[in-house]
Protein backbone atom coordinates (compact mmCIF):
# COMPACT_ATOMS: atom_id res chain seq x y z
CA UNK A 1 0.00 0.00 0.00
CA UNK A 2 1.78 3.56 -0.96
CA UNK A 3 1.32 6.21 1.14
CA UNK A 4 0.97 10.18 -0.22
CA UNK A 5 1.63 12.99 2.13
CA UNK A 6 0.44 16.36 0.86
CA UNK A 7 0.92 19.93 2.13
CA UNK A 8 -2.06 21.50 1.65
CA UNK A 9 -1.62 25.44 1.14
CA UNK A 10 -5.24 26.76 1.45
CA UNK A 11 -4.31 30.52 0.83
CA UNK A 12 -6.05 33.62 0.48
CA UNK A 13 -9.72 34.56 -0.63
CA UNK A 14 -11.86 31.35 -2.14
CA UNK A 15 -8.86 29.19 -2.17
CA UNK A 16 -9.59 27.56 1.41
CA UNK A 17 -13.16 26.74 0.41
CA UNK A 18 -12.17 25.45 -2.94
CA UNK A 19 -9.31 23.36 -1.52
CA UNK A 20 -11.50 21.78 0.99
CA UNK A 21 -13.96 20.54 -1.61
CA UNK A 22 -10.45 18.76 -3.08
CA UNK A 23 -9.55 17.36 0.05
CA UNK A 24 -12.67 16.03 0.96
CA UNK A 25 -12.76 14.01 -2.66
CA UNK A 26 -9.15 12.40 -1.70
CA UNK A 27 -10.76 11.55 1.59
CA UNK A 28 -13.48 9.96 0.49
CA UNK A 29 -11.33 8.03 -2.29
CA UNK A 30 -9.34 7.01 0.82
CA UNK A 31 -12.20 5.95 2.60
CA UNK A 32 -13.19 3.31 -0.52
CA UNK A 33 -9.56 2.42 -1.81
CA UNK A 34 -7.45 1.06 0.88
CA UNK A 35 -4.56 1.78 -1.15
CA UNK A 36 -5.04 5.43 -1.73
CA UNK A 37 -3.12 5.96 2.11
CA UNK A 38 -3.34 9.50 1.85
CA UNK A 39 -2.17 12.55 4.43
CA UNK A 40 -2.73 15.55 4.51
CA UNK A 41 -0.51 18.88 6.80
CA UNK A 42 -2.05 22.11 6.16
CA UNK A 43 0.17 25.31 6.44
CA UNK A 44 -1.76 28.90 6.36
CA UNK A 45 0.75 30.66 4.09
CA UNK A 46 -0.89 33.27 3.05
CA UNK A 47 -1.49 37.18 3.47
CA UNK A 48 -2.56 37.07 7.10
CA UNK A 49 0.47 35.37 7.93
CA UNK A 50 2.55 38.18 5.61
CA UNK A 51 0.48 40.68 7.80
CA UNK A 52 1.60 38.94 10.79
CA UNK A 53 5.45 38.07 10.36
CA UNK A 54 6.45 40.16 7.42
CA UNK A 55 7.02 37.31 5.26
CA UNK A 56 4.46 34.54 3.44
CA UNK A 57 5.93 31.90 4.83
CA UNK A 58 9.15 30.37 7.33
CA UNK A 59 12.48 30.78 6.60
CA UNK A 60 12.87 27.35 6.33
CA UNK A 61 9.37 26.74 4.33
CA UNK A 62 10.67 25.19 1.92
CA UNK A 63 12.63 22.96 3.79
CA UNK A 64 9.08 21.73 5.20
CA UNK A 65 7.14 21.38 1.94
CA UNK A 66 10.75 19.45 0.22
CA UNK A 67 9.29 16.39 2.61
CA UNK A 68 6.25 15.57 0.91
CA UNK A 69 5.08 13.78 -2.34
CA UNK A 70 2.99 17.25 -3.60
CA UNK A 71 1.91 20.05 -2.90
CA UNK A 72 -2.59 21.34 -3.16
CA UNK A 73 -2.17 24.64 -3.21
CA UNK A 74 -5.36 27.19 -3.08
CA UNK A 75 -5.38 30.46 -4.64
CA UNK A 76 -3.10 33.97 -3.59
CA UNK A 77 -3.85 37.26 -3.65
CA UNK A 78 -5.13 40.29 -0.78
CA UNK A 79 -6.18 43.93 -1.69
CA UNK A 80 -3.57 44.18 1.44
CA UNK A 81 -0.61 43.01 0.48
CA UNK A 82 1.09 43.82 -3.13
CA UNK A 83 1.07 40.85 -5.39
CA UNK A 84 4.36 41.29 -5.90
CA UNK A 85 5.30 40.39 -2.53
CA UNK A 86 2.48 37.42 -2.30
CA UNK A 87 3.60 35.99 -5.45
CA UNK A 88 7.44 36.63 -4.99
CA UNK A 89 7.55 35.30 -1.51
CA UNK A 90 5.06 32.33 -2.03
CA UNK A 91 4.52 30.69 -5.55
CA UNK A 92 7.51 31.35 -7.41
CA UNK A 93 9.94 30.35 -4.55
CA UNK A 94 8.02 27.22 -4.73
CA UNK A 95 7.86 26.54 -8.30
CA UNK A 96 11.65 28.07 -9.23
CA UNK A 97 13.72 25.82 -5.88
CA UNK A 98 10.90 22.88 -6.68
CA UNK A 99 12.17 23.02 -10.40
CA UNK A 100 8.70 22.91 -11.58
CA UNK A 101 9.82 24.08 -15.19
CA UNK A 102 6.62 22.35 -16.38
CA UNK A 103 3.22 24.15 -16.13
CA UNK A 104 0.23 21.63 -17.50
CA UNK A 105 -2.80 22.72 -18.32
CA UNK A 106 -5.78 21.04 -19.72
CA UNK A 107 -8.58 22.89 -22.16
CA UNK A 108 -11.35 21.10 -22.20
CA UNK A 109 -14.88 21.71 -22.87
CA UNK A 110 -16.74 19.46 -20.61
CA UNK A 111 -20.06 18.03 -20.82
CA UNK A 112 -22.79 20.12 -20.04
CA UNK A 113 -20.76 23.38 -20.05
CA UNK A 114 -21.82 26.01 -22.37
CA UNK A 115 -19.31 27.70 -24.62
CA UNK A 116 -19.24 31.32 -25.25
CA UNK A 117 -18.48 30.67 -28.91
CA UNK A 118 -20.97 29.70 -31.43
CA UNK A 119 -18.65 26.59 -32.36
CA UNK A 120 -19.96 23.68 -30.60
CA UNK A 121 -17.21 21.08 -31.41
CA UNK A 122 -15.56 19.05 -28.92
CA UNK A 123 -12.34 20.99 -27.73
CA UNK A 124 -9.63 18.91 -25.94
CA UNK A 125 -6.45 19.52 -25.46
CA UNK A 126 -3.51 20.77 -22.99
CA UNK A 127 -0.97 23.48 -22.90
CA UNK A 128 2.45 23.36 -21.19
CA UNK A 129 3.84 26.62 -20.17
CA UNK A 130 7.30 26.80 -19.45
CA UNK A 131 7.42 27.85 -16.17
CA UNK A 132 10.40 28.23 -14.48
CA UNK A 133 11.86 31.54 -16.85
CA UNK A 134 11.05 33.56 -19.41
CA UNK A 135 9.07 36.74 -19.43
CA UNK A 136 8.85 36.23 -15.59
CA UNK A 137 12.22 36.93 -14.25
CA UNK A 138 12.99 39.34 -11.58
CA UNK A 139 15.69 40.23 -13.62
CA UNK A 140 15.79 44.19 -14.40
CA UNK A 141 15.19 47.01 -12.29
CA UNK A 142 13.80 50.66 -12.02
CA UNK A 143 16.15 54.12 -12.65
CA UNK A 144 14.99 57.55 -12.09
CA UNK A 145 12.03 57.43 -9.25
CA UNK A 146 9.85 59.82 -9.77
CA UNK A 147 11.49 61.84 -12.86
CA UNK A 148 10.01 62.54 -16.06
CA UNK A 149 12.63 60.43 -17.62
CA UNK A 150 12.04 57.04 -15.39
CA UNK A 151 12.41 53.79 -16.91
CA UNK A 152 11.68 50.26 -15.77
CA UNK A 153 13.77 47.81 -17.73
CA UNK A 154 12.48 43.66 -17.37
CA UNK A 155 14.91 41.18 -18.90
CA UNK A 156 13.37 37.91 -20.69
CA UNK A 157 15.35 35.36 -19.41
CA UNK A 158 15.22 32.34 -22.31
CA UNK A 159 17.62 29.61 -22.31
CA UNK A 160 18.27 26.69 -24.82
CA UNK A 161 18.07 23.89 -22.44
CA UNK A 162 14.94 25.67 -20.54
CA UNK A 163 12.78 25.43 -24.16
CA UNK A 164 14.18 21.91 -25.08
CA UNK A 165 12.73 20.45 -21.82
CA UNK A 166 9.55 22.24 -22.19
CA UNK A 167 9.00 21.17 -25.51
CA UNK A 168 10.66 17.64 -24.68
CA UNK A 169 8.00 16.98 -22.47
CA UNK A 170 5.11 18.56 -24.34
CA UNK A 171 6.25 16.10 -27.06
CA UNK A 172 6.46 12.91 -24.63
CA UNK A 173 3.32 13.80 -23.84
CA UNK A 174 1.60 13.44 -27.25
CA UNK A 175 3.50 10.49 -27.91
CA UNK A 176 1.99 8.77 -24.71
CA UNK A 177 -2.06 9.91 -25.09
CA UNK A 178 -1.49 9.39 -28.96
CA UNK A 179 -2.07 13.24 -29.78
CA UNK A 180 -0.60 14.02 -33.04
CA UNK A 181 0.08 17.39 -32.93
CA UNK A 182 1.92 20.14 -31.31
CA UNK A 183 1.39 23.61 -31.60
CA UNK A 184 4.53 26.25 -30.06
CA UNK A 185 3.60 29.90 -29.66
CA UNK A 186 5.81 32.02 -30.90
CA UNK A 187 6.83 36.11 -31.70
CA UNK A 188 9.86 36.08 -33.54
CA UNK A 189 8.82 38.03 -35.73
CA UNK A 190 9.31 40.95 -33.65
CA UNK A 191 10.91 39.45 -30.47
CA UNK A 192 14.13 38.66 -32.75
CA UNK A 193 16.64 37.42 -29.88
CA UNK A 194 14.91 35.20 -27.30
CA UNK A 195 11.98 33.93 -30.07
CA UNK A 196 14.49 33.28 -32.37
CA UNK A 197 16.06 31.06 -29.57
CA UNK A 198 13.14 29.75 -28.99
CA UNK A 199 11.90 28.97 -32.14
CA UNK A 200 15.01 27.14 -33.24
CA UNK A 201 15.31 25.25 -30.05
CA UNK A 202 11.60 23.54 -30.25
CA UNK A 203 12.48 22.66 -33.88
CA UNK A 204 15.43 20.91 -32.80
CA UNK A 205 13.77 18.40 -30.38
CA UNK A 206 10.09 18.62 -32.96
CA UNK A 207 12.89 16.81 -35.49
CA UNK A 208 13.30 14.10 -32.78
CA UNK A 209 9.71 13.21 -32.97
CA UNK A 210 7.97 11.51 -36.16
CA UNK A 211 4.59 10.63 -36.58
CA UNK A 212 4.24 14.00 -34.56
CA UNK A 213 3.26 17.21 -36.81
CA UNK A 214 4.84 20.45 -35.50
CA UNK A 215 3.47 23.88 -36.20
CA UNK A 216 4.40 27.55 -35.07
CA UNK A 217 2.30 30.17 -35.03
CA UNK A 218 3.02 33.68 -33.37
CA UNK A 219 1.14 34.36 -30.48
CA UNK A 220 -1.25 36.70 -31.63
CA UNK A 221 -2.71 35.06 -34.38
CA UNK A 222 -2.53 31.66 -32.31
CA UNK A 223 -4.65 33.79 -30.17
CA UNK A 224 -7.19 34.30 -32.78
CA UNK A 225 -7.33 30.35 -33.62
CA UNK A 226 -8.21 29.80 -30.30
CA UNK A 227 -11.30 31.14 -30.91
CA UNK A 228 -12.15 30.27 -34.39
CA UNK A 229 -10.98 26.97 -34.16
CA UNK A 230 -9.89 25.82 -30.78
CA UNK A 231 -10.92 22.01 -31.69
CA UNK A 232 -7.92 22.05 -33.81
CA UNK A 233 -5.30 21.75 -30.98
CA UNK A 234 -3.54 18.90 -29.32
CA UNK A 235 -0.96 20.18 -27.45
CA UNK A 236 0.36 23.97 -26.89
CA UNK A 237 3.69 24.44 -25.97
CA UNK A 238 4.64 28.14 -25.05
CA UNK A 239 6.43 30.40 -23.00
CA UNK A 240 5.97 31.64 -19.42
CA UNK A 241 4.20 34.94 -20.61
CA UNK A 242 2.47 33.70 -23.51
CA UNK A 243 1.27 30.09 -21.98
CA UNK A 244 -0.61 32.08 -19.29
CA UNK A 245 -2.49 34.57 -21.56
CA UNK A 246 -3.65 31.60 -23.79
CA UNK A 247 -4.48 29.56 -20.80
CA UNK A 248 -7.17 32.37 -19.65
CA UNK A 249 -8.28 32.91 -22.41
CA UNK A 250 -8.55 28.93 -23.46
CA UNK A 251 -10.61 28.80 -19.75
CA UNK A 252 -12.84 31.13 -21.38
CA UNK A 253 -14.08 29.33 -24.51
CA UNK A 254 -14.96 26.63 -22.35
CA UNK A 255 -16.55 27.49 -19.49
CA UNK A 256 -13.76 29.84 -17.63
CA UNK A 257 -11.48 29.55 -14.81
CA UNK A 258 -13.74 27.86 -12.53
CA UNK A 259 -13.14 24.77 -14.61
CA UNK A 260 -9.63 24.79 -15.97
CA UNK A 261 -7.09 22.96 -13.57
CA UNK A 262 -2.94 22.66 -13.33
CA UNK A 263 -0.51 20.96 -12.72
CA UNK A 264 3.15 23.13 -11.86
CA UNK A 265 5.40 19.79 -12.50
CA UNK A 266 8.88 18.79 -11.58
CA UNK A 267 9.62 15.93 -14.00
CA UNK A 268 12.38 14.34 -12.52
CA UNK A 269 10.81 14.00 -9.13
CA UNK A 270 13.60 14.72 -6.81
CA UNK A 271 11.11 17.78 -5.69
CA UNK A 272 7.31 17.94 -4.93
CA UNK A 273 5.39 19.03 -7.57
CA UNK A 274 2.62 22.03 -6.89
CA UNK A 275 -1.18 21.60 -8.27
CA UNK A 276 -3.88 24.65 -8.46
CA UNK A 277 -6.68 25.69 -9.83
CA UNK A 278 -5.41 28.61 -12.82
CA UNK A 279 -7.69 31.16 -11.02
CA UNK A 280 -7.16 33.75 -8.56
CA UNK A 281 -8.27 34.45 -4.98
CA UNK A 282 -11.39 36.14 -6.40
CA UNK A 283 -12.31 38.71 -3.39
CA UNK A 284 -15.09 39.54 -4.79
CA UNK A 285 -16.97 36.37 -3.64
CA UNK A 286 -14.40 35.08 -0.84
CA UNK A 287 -16.37 34.30 2.10
CA UNK A 288 -19.98 33.91 0.15
CA UNK A 289 -19.62 30.11 -0.66
CA UNK A 290 -20.17 30.27 -3.86
CA UNK A 291 -17.28 29.71 -5.63
CA UNK A 292 -16.50 26.88 -8.14
CA UNK A 293 -14.53 23.84 -6.68
CA UNK A 294 -14.28 22.01 -10.20
CA UNK A 295 -10.92 23.79 -11.34
CA UNK A 296 -9.35 22.72 -7.83
CA UNK A 297 -11.00 19.47 -7.71
CA UNK A 298 -9.53 18.48 -11.35
CA UNK A 299 -5.80 20.02 -10.07
CA UNK A 300 -6.12 17.48 -7.54
CA UNK A 301 -6.97 14.71 -9.87
CA UNK A 302 -3.89 15.71 -11.96
CA UNK A 303 -2.23 15.27 -8.47
CA UNK A 304 -3.59 11.68 -8.49
CA UNK A 305 -2.29 11.21 -11.74
CA UNK A 306 1.08 12.57 -10.91
CA UNK A 307 1.34 10.51 -7.85
CA UNK A 308 0.93 6.66 -10.26
CA UNK A 309 -3.10 6.22 -9.90
CA UNK A 310 -4.69 7.34 -12.88
CA UNK A 311 -7.16 5.28 -12.30
CA UNK A 312 -8.17 7.43 -9.81
CA UNK A 313 -7.94 10.95 -11.44
CA UNK A 314 -9.92 9.40 -14.28
CA UNK A 315 -12.87 8.80 -11.66
CA UNK A 316 -12.69 11.86 -10.26
CA UNK A 317 -12.81 13.39 -13.80
CA UNK A 318 -15.95 11.28 -15.13
CA UNK A 319 -17.57 12.60 -11.91
CA UNK A 320 -17.17 15.84 -12.36
CA UNK A 321 -18.76 15.46 -15.84
CA UNK A 322 -21.37 13.36 -14.44
CA UNK A 323 -22.79 16.18 -11.99
CA UNK A 324 -22.64 18.83 -14.81
CA UNK A 325 -24.53 16.50 -16.86
CA UNK A 326 -26.94 15.66 -14.87
CA UNK A 327 -27.12 19.68 -14.27
CA UNK A 328 -28.77 19.80 -10.93
CA UNK A 329 -26.25 20.98 -8.72
CA UNK A 330 -24.49 24.10 -10.26
CA UNK A 331 -22.79 27.19 -8.81
CA UNK A 332 -23.90 30.89 -10.28
CA UNK A 333 -21.04 31.13 -12.16
CA UNK A 334 -22.35 27.93 -14.15
CA UNK A 335 -25.96 29.40 -14.25
CA UNK A 336 -27.24 27.66 -10.87
CA UNK A 337 -27.70 28.86 -6.95
CA UNK A 338 -25.34 25.85 -5.30
CA UNK A 339 -23.02 26.48 -3.08
CA UNK A 340 -19.29 25.38 -3.31
CA UNK A 341 -19.98 23.08 -0.57
CA UNK A 342 -23.00 21.71 -2.10
CA UNK A 343 -20.86 21.05 -5.53
CA UNK A 344 -18.18 20.05 -4.16
CA UNK A 345 -20.24 17.64 -2.08
CA UNK A 346 -22.10 16.15 -5.27
CA UNK A 347 -19.09 15.37 -6.77
CA UNK A 348 -17.42 13.25 -4.11
CA UNK A 349 -20.17 11.60 -3.65
CA UNK A 350 -20.36 10.56 -7.49
CA UNK A 351 -16.86 9.71 -7.24
CA UNK A 352 -17.31 7.24 -4.25
CA UNK A 353 -20.10 5.78 -6.21
CA UNK A 354 -18.19 5.13 -9.36
CA UNK A 355 -15.48 3.74 -7.06
CA UNK A 356 -17.59 1.64 -5.24
CA UNK A 357 -19.02 0.19 -8.20
CA UNK A 358 -15.49 -0.77 -9.99
CA UNK A 359 -14.69 -1.93 -6.68
CA UNK A 360 -17.40 -3.97 -6.18
CA UNK A 361 -18.33 -2.68 -2.96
Amino acid sequence: MATYKIAVLPGDGIGPDVTKEAVRVLELIREVDPGFDVHFTEFNWNSEYYLEHGTMMPEDGLEQLKAFDAILFGAIGDARVADEISIWQLIMPIRKNFRQYVNMRPIKRLVGIESPLKNDAPVDFVVFRENAEGEYSNVGGRLYTEQPQEMAIQNTVITRAGVERITRYAYEYARATGRKKVTSATKSNAIIHSMKLWDEAVAAVAGEYGGIEHESYFIDALAAYFVERPESFEVVVASNLFGDILTDLGAAIVGGLGVTPSGNINPERDFPSMFEAIHGSAPDIAGKGIANPIAQIWSAALMVDHLGRPELAKAIVSAIEQVLGEGKVRTPDLGGDATTEQLGGAIAQAVKEQLTVKGGR
